[in-house]
């Protein structure tokens, strides 16, 4: 049966969808002082080390990332993970400009954190974005032998929150791990290699 394929106007929508959802997410993790796993953890835990924005270290560390998803998927899916991910450090960096919150609760921001990213980030797989960093890993690992995307990135993101065991409390790394594994159970049952067919090269 021949495939149908989203239109231009459709990837537009999704990847501006996408991210903001999964900026949405973002913020209340950074409400309450949450990580996750991948490049956003790591932007994230430097941001709280250091003071400096979140969507520059986001962009930064993604950069190599989008380099790898040239040489592996072509320029289409690199350029439109290059606008996603710049989307998501502006968005990211101005919705407190939108949006307070006046009173946090650990877990409901790990679950909404991890819902709302895990929605975003499936909306970009779908329409052949992503984020950069380890999702271009993870999207050609699927690829190339079949695994599940969240399986991946889920192995991927519990060895980072590991690693920053020596720089938050436990409590806030176990809820943050409880958010990790939301995003990725959302990956895990929507994004199956044999379900949903998306071809990320040109």
């Amino acid at each position: 049966m021949e495939k149908i394929k989203h239109t231009h106007k459709e990837d537009v929508i999704a990847i501006l969808t996408g991210t903001f959802l999964v900026s949405q997410g973002i913020f209340f993790l950074q409400a309450a002082q949450l990580l996750t796993g991948g490049t956003t953890g790591l932007a994230l835990l430097i941001s709280q080390m250091s003071g400096i924005s979140f969507g520059i270290l986001y962009f930064l560390c993604n950069l190599p990332f989008y380099a790898l998803a040239w040489q592996r998927f072509g320029k289409r899916f690199a350029v439109t993970s290059l606008i996603s991910g710049a989307l998501v450090s502006i968005m990211t960096d101005h919705l407190n400009m939108m949006i307070s919150v006046d009173h946090i609760n650990d877990i409901y921001c790990a679950i909404a954190g991890g819902l709302l990213m895990g929605l975003g980030m499936l909306i970009l797989f779908r329409h052949r974005s992503s984020l950069g960093g380890f999702n271009v890993l993870c999207l050609f690992i699927q690829e190339k032998f079949g695994i599940s995307v969240g399986k991946v990135q889920m192995a991927i993101d519990f060895c980072i929150l590991g690693a920053s065991f020596f720089f938050i409390t436990p409590w806030l790394l176990a809820i943050s791990v409880l958010g990790a594994v939301i995003l990725n159970i959302v990956l895990a049952m929507n994004h199956k290699p044999n379900r949903y067919i998306v071809t990320y090269g040109s």
